[in-house]
């Protein structure tokens, strides 16, 4: 079974943003670069099934330029088989989607994982758009997979009110959330052998940007507080009308 995981290259979390003087970047300056977590889950989620018996081959994407082949080797590090870098700056959603479809079209994957959303713009459509692309069934958002032979898999997901189980023919796309498996950290003798497994480099299909990004700036800085004596419940009530609030 082939399995494809498609990750990107996004800030740390405890990165402190800036932006570039003309307000249209990210200003990368010192910024250090992860996998995505949600796309983490997905790569952890097919090694288990490696640990589990199962013959599986996993290939590691990034749609990027050099600068994403470290978070790609650590994907390899991870546990991944090998790794391909679609070689172009991702402008837009619609444009990475439509180069993990091109490049996943004729190769026969059976599971494409995604994280649920990347951690830098939030957009959560990729997955979407790939599994359009491709004619195959998304299971977004799963917090549970299981494979049923080789030709099927049954997934949980978290729905307002309860659980969802849900039970699909492969090839499937699944957007990975919080509980379909637990990060792993590569050990010294995966680094090792990271170094000499196959990083391949793609051309990008021609795909004209659909989105483009007129400027970034930060939210505005949170105002002071006031504070109210416990007990002087008059003072809150008459400054909440004055501000319109009641």
């Amino acid at each position: 079974m082939k399995i494809l995981v498609c990750i990107s290259h996004v800030p740390d979390t405890t990165t402190k943003i800036q932006f570039a003087a003309d307000g249209k970047s990210l200003n990368k300056t010192g910024v250090k670069f992860v996998i995505n977590p949600y796309d983490e889950f997905g790569l952890s989620r097919a090694i288990g099934f490696r640990e589990e018996g199962k013959k599986v081959t996993i290939t590691v994407l990034s749609v990027g330029g050099p600068e994403v082949e470290p978070t790609l080797r650590k994907a390899l590090a991870i546990g991944a088989n090998d790794a391909v870098r679609i070689n172009g700056a991702p402008t837009d959603a619609h444009f990475v989607a439509s180069q993990i479809a091109s490049y996943a079209r004729e190769r026969e994957f059976s599971v494409l994982f995604f994280g649920k959303e990347s951690i830098d713009y939030n957009g959560s459509t990729v997955p979407g758009m790939v599994a359009e692309m491709l004619d195959m069934p998304l299971i977004p958002s799963a917090t549970k997979m299981d494979l049923t032979g080789d030709e099927s898999a049954t997934f949980k997901r978290e729905v307002d009110g309860g659980l969802e189980v849900i039970e699909t023919s492969l090839p499937v796309v699944v957007s990975c959330q919080k509980g379909i498996a637990e990060w792993r950290i590569p050990n010294m003798r995966g680094i090792m052998r990271a170094r000499k497994k196959p990083l391949s480099v793609v051309s990008p299909v021609d795909v004209s940007p659909m989105v483009v990004s007129v400027g970034f700036s930060k939210p505005a800085a949170k105002g002071g507080c006031q504070y109210f004596e416990v007990d002087d419940t008059e003072q809150l009530a008459n400054t909440l009308i004055e501000k319109g609030l009641i």
